[in-house]
């Protein structure tokens, strides 16, 4: 699971204390981004967003990308996974982060569940689509940071792509994850696993 730009592992596994009694033999990753976070040194990103460039921010991502592909990896050759047995996960910039390593790799991973993030770059990414993994993305409909109109813009480059997605817009809620959609990913994390 990817936390969001200024966050780390330990914020965003929190989610996951409630999935753990409903998902068993299940490992729960929650990395720290691999970058100290440019405006919140506590924090940490994957990718950096100090620039108001589009440019620069879509060349951040690409590299994320990179290394969350070469992480993924490792994960899958010490637990002997394949992609068929991974759920990607992230809120915000992991959000974002996970639908291109998603939908970029050279296999379809189980699914996606994405809360609060956007698709960056939609020429570069429709160019690159070499997976067909399904998700379910999730959005407050107050949030401040990442407005609630990009939920219905990834919806319709997802369906115009052939990509099977859900969406579910949370109602009085701003940039986080709320009660309602922890448990609409859970349930939507269960039947794609057939748990």
């Amino acid at each position: 699971m990817f936390h969001g730009y200024g966050g780390d592992g330990n914020d965003i596994s929190m989610i996951t204390l409630n999935w753990k009694r409903f998902l068993p033999n299940t490992i729960f990753l929650c990395p720290d981004g691999h970058e100290v976070c440019s405006i919140n040194p506590s924090g940490f990103q994957w990718f950096d967003l100090s620039k108001e460039d589009p440019e620069y921010v879509h060349e951040q991502l690409l590299k994320a990308e990179k290394i969350i592909k070469n992480y993924i990896n490792e994960v899958k050759d010490i637990y002997n996974l394949n992609n068929s047995q991974i759920c990607l996960s992230g809120f915000s910039q992991g959000c974002m982060a996970s639908i291109n390593v998603g939908l970029t790799s050279e296999e379809s991973f189980n699914c996606i569940v994405g809360f609060s993030g956007k698709i960056i770059n939609k020429n570069d990414l429709s160019k690159r689509i070499t997976s067909k993994t399904k998700m379910f993305l999730l959005h407050g409909d107050m949030d401040e940071v990442v407005p609630p109109s990009n939920l219905l813009d990834a919806k319709d480059f997802l369906l115009r792509k052939k990509i099977d997605v859900e969406t579910k817009m949370i109602k009085n809620c701003g940039h986080h994850i709320a009660v309602e959609a922890s448990s609409s990913a859970l349930n939507y994390i269960k039947k794609n696993f057939k748990i």
